[in-house]
C-alpha cells in the first residue's frame, strides 16, 4: 500500500518534470534552467499530489494549489541565482503542469450543455456545474498566480539579483 503511494507520486513528479521541460523548450527558457524547471515541476505537482490523497483528503484542490505554487516560488527564488536566471524564468514553465485543464474543458463543456437544455431543471443543473468548474478553475489559476509569485515579491532583493 504504501509502496503503491510512493509510485504514484514519484509517476506524477516525472510526467510534471518532463511537461516543464517541454514547455521549457517552447517558450525560449535557456537550456541552463530546463533542469531546475524540471525539479520544481516534479516538487511543486507531487506536493499538490500529496496534499490532496485520496484517502487522506486533507485539501482540495484550490489551496493545495496556491501551497505547491508557493513552494515552485520559493524554491525557483532559492535555485534561480544558481542558472543565473529570474526566478521567474523557471517557476512559469514549472507551473505550466498544474493548470487545471479538466475544469476549464468542463466549464466550456456545461456552458454549451446549458444553451442546449430549454427545460428549467436541466437548464439550472448544467449551469451548476458551468459555474462550479468555472469558478474552481478560476480560483486555482489565481491561487498559483499568487502563490508563485509572493516569494519574488517577499525576497525582493535575492530575486532581483539573480542575474548579477
Amino acid at each position: 500500500m504504501l509502496s503503491d503511494i510512493v509510485i504514484n507520486i514519484l509517476e506524477d513528479g516525472l510526467f510534471a518534470a518532463l511537461a516543464a521541460i517541454g514547455f521549457s523548450s517552447i517558450s525560449n527558457t535557456p537550456r541552463r534552467a530546463y533542469l531546475i524547471c524540471a525539479l520544481l515541476a516534479a516538487a511543486g505537482h507531487s506536493l499538490r499530489y500529496v496534499l490532496m490523497l485520496p484517502d487522506g483528503a486533507v485539501m482540495h484542490i484550490i489551496p493545495a494549489s496556491a501551497l505547491s505554487a508557493f513552494a515552485i516560488g520559493m524554491l525557483a527564488v532559492l535555485l534561480a541565482p544558481r542558472i543565473k536566471c529570474p526566478p521567474e524564468v523557471c517557476f512559469f514553465p514549472a507551473l505550466l503542469p498544474m493548470i487545471p485543464g479538466m475544469y476549464a474543458y468542463r466549464t466550456i463543456q456545461y456552458l454549451l450543455t446549458t444553451l442546449c437544455h430549454t427545460g428549467e431543471e436541466a437548464f439550472q443543473h448544467y449551469f451548476y456545474l458551468f459555474v462550479y468548474n468555472g469558478l474552481t478553475s478560476t480560483f486555482i489559476i489565481s491561487g498559483m498566480v499568487v502563490g508563485a509569485t509572493l516569494p519574488v515579491f517577499l525576497f525582493k532583493k535575492l530575486s532581483f539579483t539573480a542575474t548579477c
